[in-house]
């Protein structure tokens, strides 16, 4: 879903934000979400990430909203909470321009997990990149990357126990 979000000192903000449900524990989401290497093989959305998730690095990241080009950002890693958050900012040209702090969030559920992939999109270009419909297909990718990975994260879990 896409959501105005109250202004920030003027500035135009919007989430982006999907969630599902896991039938595999936080080690092992974290497991799949942090093998950036593997992302070909399973991630529709995002279709390479080259770095380290260490906190201050800068990412390469590449990404493919469905229907639209693919697109390589280099975002820089804010925070790297294991089995628990990621956390990136990217921006266009200059800050304040066309921001976004993505956030990948794994919670406990039982015996499995809740995760949450969310985008706060913040600057002058937010009306602009909402009205060209980037942001819809942004939330689409969200939920084909987050149902690719629930099925990659419980294939895996399911396979380590037997």
């Amino acid at each position: 879903m896409t959501a105005p979000l109250p202004a920030l000192s003027g500035v135009l903000v919007r989430e982006v934000r999907a969630e599902t449900v896991i039938a595999a524990p936080p080690a092992v989401v974290w497991q799949v979400l942090t093998d950036f290497a593997a992302y070909p093989d399973w991630n529709p959305f995002i279709l390479s990430i080259e770095g380290k998730p260490w906190v201050g690095t800068r990412l390469t990241v590449e990404i493919r909203p469905p229907g639209r080009k693919s697109m390589r950002f280099r975002p820089k890693m804010l925070r790297v909470a294991k089995d628990h958050e990621l956390r990136w900012i990217g921006r266009v040209l200059i800050a304040g321009l066309f921001d976004g702090e993505h956030r990948f969030t794994i919670i406990p559920e039982g015996d499995g997990s809740l995760f949450v992939q969310a985008e706060v999109f913040t600057g002058l270009l937010v009306p602009v990149v909402d009205f060209t419909g980037t942001l819809r297909a942004t939330h689409l990718g969200f939920l084909l990357m987050n149902r690719a990975l629930r099925e990659r994260a419980e294939q895996f879990g399911a396979g380590s126990s037997s």
